[in-house]
This record gives C-alpha cells, structure tokens and sequence, in this order.
C-alpha cells in the first residue's frame, strides 16, 4: 500500500471514529445526569431533605470516581470497545433499578453503582482517540468530543425535562436511557481500538512523562516495557499508575480537575432547585432557564482546541487559566443578582458554562501520558473531578440545610474554586 493511500486509510478511519464516539456521546449522559432535572420534583414527592438530595448526587459522582480509577486501565489491558459497550449496557439496568427506588438508600445505592458502571463511557473512549491522533491534533480532537459532552447536556435538559413533566420523574430513569442502547451497539461495529487494528501503523506511544522519565533515567527498569512500540497489556498492573502519580503536573492538574468539577457539577446540581425554590418557577420554567448551562458546554468546546492547537502552538495552561477567570467572575454574578431576574441568571449561567469548557484539562493531560496511558490518564484525572464533584454535593448541601438556605455562600464558594485553579494552571505552564 502506498504512503499516499495510508494516509488516506488514516483519514478515512480517523473521522469515523471522532464521528462515532461523538455520535455515541450524546446519549451517554441520558443514564448519568437524568437525576439533576428531575431533582426538584424527587425532592418534593419523597420529602427529601437538600442533604438527600446531596447524598444521592455524591453517591453516583463518586461511584464514577472510583469506575474512572480503574476503567482506563482495563481498556488499556483488554480493549476499550469491550469496555464500552460492557459498561453502557450495565448503565442501563441500573437505571431501570433506580426508578423503582422509595426511599433515600434505595435510590443512592443503585444510583452510585450506575455512576461506576457509566464511567467506562470516558476514559476507554479518550484512550481509543488517542491512539489515533499525536499531540498536535489533539485539543482540536477534544474540543469537538467537549462539544459533543455539551448536546449530550443539552439533549439531556430537553428530553428528561419533557418526560419529567409529562410522565413524572420514575419516567426519567427507564426511557430515555434506552436511547444508549443502540447507540454503543452502533459505535461498537463503527469503531477499532488502534491503527493496527486496520493494518496501519500504531501511534508513537511515548508521552510527556514518559520521555521525561527516560532522560532521567528514571524508569530504566521499565525500559522495555516502556518503548514506543510496546503495549499498555506488557506492563504490570500498577506501571501506568507509578508513572503517573509520581509526576507532579499531573498532579497537579487532576486537582484543577476536581476544582473544575465542583463548579461544573456543582451548576447542575443546584442551580435547578435555586431557581425552582427561591425565584418560584415551575419545572418547565426551570428547565428553561437552566438550558444556559449546557449550551455554554456545548459551545465553549468549539473554540478552545482551536485556540489551544494553533494560536499557543499547543499550550493547554494558558485556557485552563482563562477559563477559571472567567467562569469565577460569572459565578459572583449569580451570587449578587437577585433569582428573580432570571433574564441576567440565564446569561450568567451561559457565559459561567462557556468559559469551564474552555478548559483544556483533559487533553493537558493526554499530552503528558502519551497514547499510551492516555486512558489510565483520563480515568484518574476524571476520577479525581468526581471526587471533588461528589464532595461539593455534601458540602453544599450541608450548608443548605444547617444555614437556612444561603444561596449566595454557595456561589461564592463556587467563584473561590475557580481562582484557586488558576493559580495552579499557571504554576504547571505547560
């Protein structure tokens, strides 16, 4: 086969797996966040309690937390089509078992095993991508993968809003989770996990940390194992997690991640019962309003990798910077104006939106594990965020319920999340 024809199998291949991860990735969040919608009417039927409905939110955050640690690594180890597919069907069972839920525990502990079981959707996923392209192309790659995140949350909003108020809120765990059905199927017949797997050649497989490493003869134990041409499957079980959590910038940049995640998480989680409770709107109404954050998630992400790939010729700190500003001053805005203005919440939740997905953390991160690791990179770099994301609804709530409701406190402690990961962004520069 001829250079100019590889290329062209390449090509070929690599948009169709963008396309279909993409494509896979808008229904994923159907059997993931389908709670925070229906979230004020669970809270009103069962009587729940903010801390409930923080316990609820903590466990499935956390449950993906702990599936992030460890999905990445076993997709590396036994493919990540597998992992995908395996994990998304599981999804949605689960789901299914939620819905049946009448009280706090019988809805948190399914609810926290779906939050495992959903999390093979991301890391698996951004470790087949990152096979397929180097480092260069990479913010662009993500960029529209964060784009696809944001319709995700947008279809999410629209479709178990509607079957919340059509249906009640048992609705919004059964039906539309199906929709992940056939779309994994679909991404499984549409997708290969690497160049090889189609007779191209692999990725070099060395990143940041890695090469770093070798020049320090750090790893030379591991020198084998550790070569351009291996495979993640040849390491022990624990290589790719020594490599990583003995680098400080990484991190350092899975704890950007967790600050990152109080906020984004934190958005969806309060942001509906604020409006619901304090400006006295119905769930439609609230729906409506709360629609600014995953629009600003869908359209923050096509700009970023751009901006990161071409004009910082690769730079990932700079955005993560930038983002953190940005969305911190939205955040004092929603703080001081009044819920009832809720023409001004609406724009202040876009532009707090837009600016977090300008962040470029994932891809920081891939960029400093290499293709290689890339997806025990992403699992414990997500899994440090849901860490943080599950911590937030505790918190929050607490303060909710003990302090009579200080809405203000929330979002100012949002806005201080935000500054602290700035000042780690520019500490890392890379």
């Amino acid at each position: 086969m001829s250079l100019s024809t590889n290329q062209d199998h390449m090509r070929q291949w690599r948009q169709r797996i963008l396309i279909s991860y993409s494509m896979f990735y808008l229904f994923v969040y159907m059997g993931r966040f389908n709670h925070w919608p229906a979230g004020p009417v669970i809270r009103e039927e069962l009587d729940f309690s903010h801390v409930d409905i923080g316990i609820i939110n903590a466990c499935l955050l956390w449950g993906f937390a702990i599936g992030d640690f460890v999905h990445g690594r076993f997709a590396e180890a036994y493919g990540y089509r597998f992992w995908l597919v395996t994990g998304t069907l599981a999804s949605v069972v689960l789901n299914w078992i939620t819905s049946f839920g009448t009280n706090l525990w019988t809805i948190a502990i399914p609810w926290g095993l779906n939050g495992f079981a959903n999390a093979t959707v991301w890391s698996p996923g951004i470790g087949m991508l990152a096979q397929w392209w180097p480092r260069n192309q990479r913010g662009r790659v993500m960029g529209l993968v964060g784009v696809a995140a944001g319709f995700a949350m947008l279809l999410l909003w629209l479709v178990t809003g509607w079957t919340v108020g059509a249906f009640g809120w048992r609705a919004a765990f059964r039906y539309p989770p199906l929709l992940m059905v056939p779309a994994v199927i679909a991404l499984f017949f549409m997708v290969r996990d690497r160049p090889s797997d189609v007779g191209l050649e692999d990725l070099d497989q060395a990143g940041l940390i890695e090469n770093a490493a070798r020049s320090n003869s750090d790893l030379s134990s591991q020198s084998q194992s550790l070569s351009p041409g291996g495979s993640a499957s040849q390491d022990g079980p624990l290589t790719a997690y020594r490599i990583l959590f003995s680098n400080w910038r990484f991190m350092a940049t899975s704890q950007i991640m967790g600050l990152e995640n109080v906020v984004r998480y934190g958005l969806t989680t309060w942001a509906p019962l604020y409006y619901f409770e304090e400006a006295g709107l119905s769930i439609e109404s609230t729906a409506l309003v709360t629609i600014a954050l995953p629009v600003g998630y869908l359209t923050g992400p096509l700009v970023s990798g751009w901006i990161s790939d071409v004009l910082l010729g690769g730079r990932r700190s700079p955005m993560i910077a930038i983002s953190a500003i940005v969305s911190a001053a939205a955040l004092v805005g929603l703080a001081l104006v009044p819920a009832t203005n809720i023409y001004a919440g609406a724009v202040l939740l876009f532009i707090g939106a837009f600016a977090m997905s300008l962040s470029m953390t994932a891809t920081l991160v891939v960029d400093l594990a290499g293709p290689r690791y890339a997806a025990t990179a992403s699992g414990v770099l997500d899994g440090h965020g849901y860490l943080y994301a599950g911590a937030q609804a505790i918190i929050f709530a607490i303060v909710l319920d003990m302090a009579g409701a200080p809405w203000q406190t929330v979002f100012f402690g949002m806005a201080a999340a935000r500054v602290l990961s700035a000042l780690i962004a520019w500490r890392v520069k890379l």
